[in-house]
This record gives structure tokens, C-alpha cells and sequence, in this order.
């Protein structure tokens, strides 16, 4: 069986997409783009020991870090100032234990599928130096000229390059160390110029390059996104007070509420709901009423967990709709404030947050003013 390693090329600053962070480290559908593209690999080749191995750039240490936490990875390398430059320094940090093949790949494709890296494989394995998934191109080309004319291309045998680009390692490596000073688009064009034999295979059209800000949402939309949907309820009765703690502010009331904690019951129901988007269990689970830490905690807190274990998943929480149930105190002078404060702790945009107040006409519990019920439904994208 062959020894195959897969070079994963993150360096670059990816300024052409106009994002806050390179590229490779903004989330896709919840994930950072390199997380989603090193996953596509790692899970192919979970069972051998050669590595995926990530190149990064220059002071990007802590961005990887953060991107790949939780993966089972050898530390990334350094890459250099051009993605030659870089792909060469991954080659070499290879060497001392050198596999058969080397898959090189771009960061910025994390929608590569299993066909396509087996299809690499397979050519390399039947003999080929190199492997090149290919697209034949199919839209009317035109070249812009110097006078402001657009002349026609033939686009009879123009096809797109994409990667991963496949090689037998020790031919790579020597066409890098050969022409290291030659610049060239790909590592392709390197083999080509040292004389191996390169065969193509079949690229796909879902795999594409994330280049520009517009890209996200194609490459999001071709994901699909595991969208979830989970209730949460909660109840506290009244006792002597003056005020009561509601969706994250201090009302004044003429009781206050009872609970171990400050008895929030719209941050406790939002909180389950969204425990529940991820199979998480319940409030209760993770802070405990017999648990001396919680008494008269904050309830922030505890939505702020929730979120948090939701962003570990790689979620995007997408909506949360709060019902308060009551008589007393209104709800509606402080609904703006309350979807403010719960958007602030959720880190998610106010329009993404409903907050709405209701009473059960003096009927029940509540009716009888005995406490207050909320239910909250919240809607997370993994």
C-alpha cells in the first residue's frame, strides 16, 4: 500500500475576498474554511500515519491553532512569501520520513470530494508521475484586448486546473529544489518542466476555489447546512421581593422571583433551547441546582456556555424566539432592551432575536400571579 501525505497550502492573505481575516480562517457555514477543507483529508486517511500537514503563513500560528483545535495533526509549517515558496518548505519538512505520494492542496477548495482525491490516487498508483483533476471548460471565452475590444477564444480543449494536484514525492520534491527559482502558476507546470509525466483525471464542478467575498455563499449554498431546531421551557414562582432578573435585565416588580440561581426564566429557556440544537441536555445538567457555585448566579452565564459549546460544534446560531408568559410585570417597555441584551450575549445580530410577551387570560399559574413561564425555540446551523 502506498504512503500518501497531503499537503494542505494556507499562506496566502487571500485579500482579493475583502474579508476580516485571511480567507482560510473565515467561518463556512460555521467552520473556518481550513478546518472544512483539512477534514475532507484527514477523515480519508484516518487510519494511516502519514500526515495532513498544513502550511501556513507568517504569524498565522494562533489563527491555525484556533482553526484545527481538536484535530490530530503534526504542527504546521511556515510557509514562504509565494505559494511556490511554500509549497517547496512543506515539501521538505516531509523529507525526513518521506512517503510514496504527495497530495498538494489549496486551502481555499474545502469542497474536494472522495472521488476526486481517489481518482488522484489511482493514476499515481497506475504509474503516472503526476495527477491533475481537470474541468473542460464549457462558457464563451473572450480575451479583453488593449483596445477595448473583447476577441472570442476558442474554448475546444481549454480546461480549468484544480487540486489537489498528486505526485510521486521524490520527483516533486527534486522538480522544487530544481527550479526554486522559476515562477510558475502550479506545481504542475514545475513537474512539467522537469520532465514527468503528469495524466489527468476527471475535477469536479462543486469544487471550486473560494477567491472572492461572493464565493462564501456559493461554496455555503453547495455545503448545505444541518440546520436544528430546539424548544426550551422554564418556571419560577414568585416570592418577596422588589424586582425580578427578565431576558437579561433588572425589572422592578413587586416580587421578586424564586430559584438557586437569578431565576431568569427567558435566558433559562433560550439556554435549553439551544443545549437541545446540539444533544447537549439541559440546564440542569450543566449547573446544578445542588451546586453551591450557582446560587444566585447570573443567568448570562449560563446562555453564554450555551453558545460557546454551540460555536465548539462549529454552529452558527441562526434565531431565538423568547415567550414570556405573565400578567405582571409588562413586558413591552423593556422587549427592545431585552433583544438587545440577548443578542449581546449570543454575539448574533438583534435581528435575529424575538422577544415576545403573552398572559393565559387569568387562567393557571400565571393567571393567578403566581409565577412567571417562558418557552424559547432557537434555530442553530452546524
Amino acid at each position: 500500500m502506498p504512503r500518501i501525505a497531503v499537503l494542505v497550502v494556507a499562506a496566502g492573505k487571500g485579500e482579493r475576498a475583502g474579508t476580516e481575516l485571511p480567507k482560510q480562517y473565515e467561518r463556512l457555514a460555521g467552520k473556518p474554511m481550513l478546518r472544512r477543507t483539512v477534514e475532507a483529508f484527514a477523515a480519508l486517511f484516518s487510519d494511516s500515519k502519514w500526515p495532513v500537514l498544513v502550511v501556513i503563513g507568517a504569524g498565522q500560528t494562533e489563527l491555525a491553532a484556533q482553526a484545527l483545535a481538536g484535530l490530530s495533526l503534526p504542527p504546521p509549517v511556515t510557509g514562504g512569501a509565494t505559494r511556490q515558496e511554500s509549497v517547496r518548505l512543506g515539501l521538505e519538512a516531509l523529507a525526513k520520513d518521506a512517503p510514496d505520494f504527495v497530495l498538494i492542496h489549496d486551502a481555499a477548495r474545502p469542497l474536494i470530494s472522495r472521488k476526486v482525491i481517489g481518482d488522484v490516487v489511482a493514476a499515481l498508483e497506475g504509474g503516472a508521475d503526476g495527477a491533475l483533476p481537470m474541468i473542460a471548460a464549457s462558457d464563451t471565452l473572450r480575451r479583453a484586448g488593449n483596445d477595448g475590444r473583447w476577441s472570442l477564444v476558442a474554448r475546444e480543449n481549454l480546461y480549468r486546473a484544480q487540486t489537489p494536484q498528486g505526485f510521486v514525492y521524490a520527483k516533486i520534491a527534486a522538480a522544487h529544489r530544481m527550479h526554486a527559482g522559476t515562477e510558475v502558476t502550479d506545481d504542475v507546470a514545475l513537474a512539467e518542466l522537469a520532465g514527468m509525466k503528469v495524466q489527468m483525471v476527471e475535477g469536479e464542478e462543486k469544487n471550486i476555489k473560494v477567491t472572492r467575498k461572493q464565493d462564501f455563499a456559493l461554496a455555503e449554498s453547495l455545503i448545505g447546512a444541518d440546520v436544528r431546531t430546539a424548544s426550551g421551557y422554564d418556571v419560577h414562582k414568585f416570592k418577596e421581593g422588589d424586582h425580578i432578573w427578565l431576558c437579561g435585565l433588572k425589572v422592578p416588580h413587586s416580587h421578586g422571583l424564586e430559584g438557586h440561581s437569578d431565576a431568569d426564566v427567558g435566558l433559562h429557556a433560550i439556554t435549553d433551547a439551544l443545549l437541545g440544537c446540539i444533544g447537549e441536555g439541559d440546564i440542569g445538567q450543566h449547573f446544578p441546582p445542588t451546586d453551591a457555585r450557582w446560587k444566585d448566579a447570573p443567568s448570562w452565564k449560563f446562555l453564554d456556555h450555551a453558545a460557546n459549546l454551540v460555536a465548539a460544534r462549529g454552529g452558527v446560531i441562526s434565531h431565538v424566539d423568547v415567550t414570556i408568559i405573565c400578567e405582571r410585570p409588562k413586558v413591552g417597555p423593556h422587549r427592545d432592551a431585552m433583544k438587545a441584551k440577548i443578542a449581546e450575549i449570543l454575539k448574533i445580530e438583534e435581528a435575529r432575536v424575538s422577544v415576545k410577551a403573552t398572559t393565559t387570560e387569568g387562567l393557571g399559574f400565571t393567571g393567578r400571579r403566581e409565577g412567571i413561564a417562558a418557552q424559547a425555540i432557537a434555530t442553530v446551523k452546524l
